[in-house]
């Protein structure tokens, strides 16, 4: 790199990653959703490089997430000056931020598009820019997942709403006022989305009918390392004092428990021997309990599982689940039930509550050879299923991991073609 004469300036640079720590290597999962730059970011990052490179940085901050690293990419190329400096530092998954000075409450289409938590941008930049335009979220096609009770109780605390065709614009002449809300159903994302606006309203806001899955804890948890002020963690109904000063701080984010289900399904498809650490059994116990039904041994010693099959044994069929909000069998591991149930004996049938296409995975089980049908909602599978490997493609991020568990358990190759969903949900899966 230059600094406008013909010295060459020696820039230190310290990685902090995540991936590499010992508490990686015992299968520790950390994170969720994994998107890389969009092409818009790619155009900016470009713009913005000589800005970056006009004074050298001393240290540079990064993860192996897709995005991160892609970020690293783009400004270290065509500057060879720059050597990194490797240091290994055991922080986990460490992510540091700072709030911006200027924010734009326009959302690119395209990113929107991309991924079902774009959502989360309503409440976060109504109340800091006043305004958002939204289009309507991506993310994987499991039937309708209407917006409408993030719209309604944004609505009611004060937002004016604006549909337009693709889009919603959101739009404050003041700040947000708290509300005493009720959702029609216990949506998690709505339930997050309203408790960042509550914090930021003035005056106490109830949420009613609030879900209340792990996850939405672990925001509490967040926010009120913040700084906010709510009560009511692990019901239905939340108390926010809003309007408070909210700073930073230190959070460390729930592991993953879908991932952790992932790897225990895979298990069970493949056989053998597995130990998942770092995720607490509690957190996904109806899917352990749903694999010691079929046969899968399964201990537990504090936030540890360890699970045993041999698949020399058949699993055990005959299985009626129902999908459905916390604490009930989760959405997300019914593709990854039914995975583990195609081989096993007796017939299993699956219903879900609260996607109407969430088993679109079906098609590529049947093309494995597993004579499974769905009609509406529920999925039936005769069990004792031949599987033989071929070529799938992935429908959506789950119904991908369950053909790849899928996979484990079918005689010969398959090929699973990904457009993209798999990455979203795991790292390195």
């Amino acid at each position: 790199m230059w600094n406008g004469t013909e010295d060459k300036i020696k820039v230190k640079i310290t990685w902090i990653r995540h991936g590499m720590t010992q508490a990686n290597g015992e299968h520790r999962y950390l994170g969720k959703t994994d998107e890389p730059l969009s092409e818009t970011g790619i155009r900016l990052l470009q713009e913005k490089k000589k800005e970056y490179f006009s004074s050298p940085p001393e240290f540079l901050y990064t993860s192996p997430m897709k995005r991160c690293v892609q970020t690293a990419e783009l400004l270290f190329e065509r500057n060879p000056i720059l050597i990194p400096e490797w240091k290994e530092m055991d922080f986990g998954a460490d992510l540091c931020t700072r709030p911006a000075d200027r924010l734009c409450g326009d959302i690119p289409e395209h990113l929107a598009g991309a991924m079902r938590s774009s959502v989360f941008y309503l409440a976060p930049l109504l109340c800091r820019v006043g305004y958002v335009r939204l289009p309507l979220p991506g993310g994987c096609r499991l039937g309708p997942r209407p917006v409408d009770i993030h719209l309604a109780g944004l609505a009611a605390m004060g937002a004016e709403v604006e549909l337009e065709g693709i889009a919603v614009t959101l739009r404050r002449t003041g700040p947000l006022h708290g509300v005493d809300f009720t959702l029609r159903l216990p949506s998690v994302g709505a339930t997050m989305t309203l408790l960042m606006a509550a914090c930021c309203a003035a005056g106490q806001t109830v949420l009613r009918g609030a879900a209340q899955e792990p996850e939405i804890g672990d925001m509490i948890a967040f926010l009120s390392a913040c700084g906010a002020d709510i009560q009511g963690a692990g019901t239905p109904v939340l108390t926010v004092q809003g309007g408070r000063p909210l700073g930073g701080a230190f959070h460390r984010p729930l592991p993953d428990r879908i991932a952790a289900a992932t790897y225990a399904a895979a298990l069970a498809c493949a056989g053998g021997q597995i130990e998942i650490a770092g995720c607490d059994p509690a957190s996904y116990d109806s899917f352990l309990r749903f694999l010691a039904g079929t046969g899968v041994q399964v201990s537990r010693v504090g936030d540890c599982v360890r699970l045993a099959r041999d698949p020399a044994v058949p699993l055990r069929g005959g299985a009626h689940l129902r999908a459905d909000a916390w604490p009930a069998f989760a959405t997300d591991t019914a593709p990854l039930a039914a995975a583990v149930l195609l081989t096993a004996a007796g017939e299993s049938e699956i219903y879900d509550s609260l996607f109407a296409n969430r088993f679109a995975c079906a098609a590529g089980f049947a093309a494995m050879g597993a004579a499974c049908t769905v009609r509406g909602r529920q999925l039936t599978l005769p069990g004792g299923a031949v599987l033989h490997g071929t070529d799938v493609t992935a429908p959506d991020l789950r119904g991908g991991a369950a053909l790849l568990a899928a996979a484990l358990a079918a005689d010969g190759e398959t090929r699973l073609r990904d457009p993209g969903h798999i990455p979203r949900g795991y790292e390195n899966l």
